[in-house]
């Protein structure tokens, strides 16, 4: 879901590789004298509880936009405890700060791992942090799981065996806003404005797919400079009436004040990432606050958004996942509103304690594994999830709904389904499971 710059190079790389090693050194217990992992092992497990961990940006400037996450996720396994856990087991569920700093990733993993003795990490967050780990979790035999983040490198079965994606990924879904874009907004010019790293690289690389000879800007921004006033006015110079915003949320809203301000007003077309409308609406009235602009209500600037997302929307009243998730966050939640930020970490808690609810009892790593692998997951959402020996994508595609001042969201176009290269977009149908059909506690 989040941002992230592409690998970690240079003295960073060594740095990261001699810190990793030595943790190995200490090992869990999982790794043999010859290198091989062991997974027919239950660390973390007892007869009454599985410790799982996470890292997370609990402090920062990071924690704003992503804590909600754990929020989420950590409400949602308090209920599941509550009904009395999974086969009789609590969820131990232990989140580290790392502020969303590499190195600071590295040393909470360690702890996670070699001292906490999780079972499995889970929804670790973000693209550099978890990137510097993935290698480390993999080779000490830690089941990595959903990581937070629309990496492509979490579906690559043969380097990593043990992660598996979840979010769909920004390539997948630029794809379907791009061909979305073709088909209702024929012969319009289109801009982009994207984060300078994997999330606009990788979105760019499946929105030309459709949209190349459309284009007429491309505008970058760096996360640490809040100033898009440059990249507004180069988007409206050039003509550009649809733009899409492959941006977290602190730079979707910041983008779309900057564009008022000018009186600029494209059809803007966001990214999952950056589209909890929730959220933005925090930001704007945050942002807006002592300026001209702070009595204009903050969901006025989102009006006619378009946004491509795979999850329930708790704007959608008639969405019965929307409906359960802002009723057990009422019940269990750290604040008082539920996002679309906080669903996406209650998903992840819900189709994680799916997957060991259908383990059965004797739960091992690699009991873990072969149900991953040997299920066709249907959760929450209505696009199909892949989680097989060969391909650990997580969703595979996204839907298309538009906002409406006051809170209204509308369904524009159903789940389309692709791959991450040239492959066709397909239409789907998925009916998911109720949350009281989901089987995902005791």
């Amino acid at each position: 879901m989040l941002r992230g710059r592409r690998g970690i190079t240079g003295t960073a790389a060594v740095l990261t590789a001699l810190a990793l090693a030595a943790t190995a050194c200490t090992g869990a217990g999982e790794v043999g004298d010859n290198g091989a992992v062991d997974l027919d092992v239950s660390t973390g497990v007892t007869d009454d509880s599985v410790i799982i961990g996470s890292h997370q940006p609990q402090t920062g400037p990071a924690a704003p936009g992503y804590l909600p996450v754990s929020q989420g996720a950590r409400a949602m396994f308090d209920h599941i405890n509550a009904q009395g856990g999974i086969h009789g087991r609590e969820i131990d569920y232990r989140v580290e700060d790392d502020g969303y700093d590499p190195a600071t990733t590295i040393d909470v993993t360690r702890q996670l791992v070699m001292e906490d003795e999780i079972f499995a990490m889970l929804g670790g967050l973000g693209t550099p942090t978890h990137g510097g780990v993935i290698d480390f979790l993999n080779e000490e035999g830690v089941p990595d799981i959903f990581p937070s983040s629309g990496a492509l490198a979490w579906n690559n079965p043969e380097e990593h065996p043990l992660t598996y994606g979840w979010q769909t990924d920004y390539t997948k879904e630029a794809k379907v806003q791009g061909q979305y874009i073709t088909e209702n907004f024929p012969d319009q010019d289109v801009g982009y404005l994207y984060q300078n790293d994997d999330i606009g690289e990788d979105s760019q690389a499946g929105l030309d797919q459709y949209l190349d000879e459309e284009v007429v800007a491309r505008e970058h921004y760096e996360s640490e400079v809040t100033d898009l006033s440059a990249q507004i006015a180069e988007l409206e110079r050039s003509g550009a009436e649809v733009v899409v915003c492959s941006c977290i949320p602190a730079f979707t809203a910041l983008g779309m004040l900057e564009a008022a301000s000018i009186d600029y007003d494209p059809q803007w077309v966001v990214a999952s990432i950056g589209g909890d409308t929730q959220t933005l609406q925090a930001l704007l009235s945050e942002f807006t606050e002592d300026t001209d602009a702070e009595d204009v209500p903050a969901d006025a600037f989102l009006d006619g958004t378009i946004i491509s997302t795979y999850m329930p929307r708790v704007e959608d009243d008639e969405d019965e996942w929307g409906q359960f998730f802002t009723a057990i966050y009422e019940e269990y939640g750290e604040t008082e509103t539920i996002t679309n930020t906080h669903v996406f970490g209650m998903m992840q808690a819900v189709m994680f304690a799916e997957v060991l609810m259908a383990n059965g009892e004797d739960l091992t790593r690699q009991s873990l594994i072969d149900t991953l692998e040997s299920h066709e997951w249907n959760g929450p959402s209505n696009v199909p999830f892949a989680s097989s020996d060969g391909d650990h994508g997580g969703h595979e595609g996204v839907f298309m709904v538009q906002y409406q001042e006051g809170g209204q969201i509308d369904v524009i176009q159903d789940p389309r389904v692709t791959d991450r290269e040239g492959g066709e977009i397909e239409e789907v149908s998925v009916e998911p499971l109720s949350p009281e059909e989901m089987v995902f506690h005791d």
